[in-house]
């Protein structure tokens, strides 16, 4: 079904891998893939950003998601917080303040889950 808002920001904070891989990974991925939602936003924060980090498979479905039109955001707070920042940049993850750009999509009317 189209509707005006057809726009959705995923908020991932959990640090548990099962979580990422079983739920939030596989909805994000899904809601793009299969044109639930024309824009999908990830956004990594938190316990999340540190799992990421050291977890190759969580990486290659994050480089999966982006080829597909996922667009994948983090705190930079927290990447700075684990040290991940630079790895991050590597990954072609958008690192900024998530404060304002949060509160921005929600404002705006944007769909959001948090995970």
């Amino acid at each position: 079904m189209k509707t005006k808002n057809n726009r959705i920001v995923v908020l991932w904070t959990s640090g548990d891998p099962e979580v990422a891989e079983k739920v939030c990974l596989m909805y994000t991925e899904g809601a793009k893939k299969n044109g639930w939602f024309d824009e999908v936003v990830l956004v990594v924060w938190g316990p999340s950003a540190k799992l990421l980090s050291e977890n190759q498979m969580l990486q290659d479905k994050i480089k999966t998601m982006q080829e597909q039109g996922v667009q994948v955001e983090a705190c930079k707070r927290c990447t700075d917080m684990y040290g991940v920042t630079d790895q991050f940049k590597k990954m072609n993850i958008d690192t900024k303040g998530m404060g304002d750009q949060l509160s921005d999509y929600l404002k705006e009317g944007w769909h959001s889950l948090s995970f």
